[in-house]
């Protein structure tokens, strides 16, 4: 059962991987569709291209094991401001919430000692330590 938790674990990591680095080449490299959407929210070429340097940097530390769990918190709080974004915008949440969703679910698979920390065994009581 672990090899297939790994298995669908990383399956999944390269699906968000390939997801969000064509969202983040489309960004970077100035495609004309990315800049209108990135103009409808009142974002500049400039910034819209740092989102995607950020989104690149992100899948990178979240597919390198150690660092694994920072890059999906970083991952879980960009799309935290798109879902924000396209509400504002009155725009549909669908496809961001599906990401992010799909983030949490390859965390729980990958990161067993996240989940520990998320919720907690026993009768223990919130320690800091």
């Amino acid at each position: 059962m672990d090899k297939v938790k790994k298995i669908v674990g990383w399956v999944l990591s390269g699906l968000i991987a390939l997801i969000l680095c064509a969202s983040a080449f489309q960004k970077i490299s100035g495609n004309e569709q990315a800049l209108q959407m990135g103009a409808s929210f009142g974002l500049s070429a400039g910034v819209y291209s740092l989102l995607g340097m950020i989104e690149i940097l992100s899948v990178v530390l979240f597919l390198y094991t150690r660092t694994g769990i920072l890059g999906a918190l970083l991952l879980v709080a960009y799309f935290g401001g798109a879902i924000a974004t396209h509400l504002e915008h009155h725009l549909s949440t669908a496809f961001p919430i599906a990401i992010e969703a799909v983030i949490w679910i390859t965390c729980i698979i990958r990161f067993p000692e996240l989940t520990q920390r998320i919720w907690i065994k026993g009768s223990k009581t919130n320690n800091l330590s």
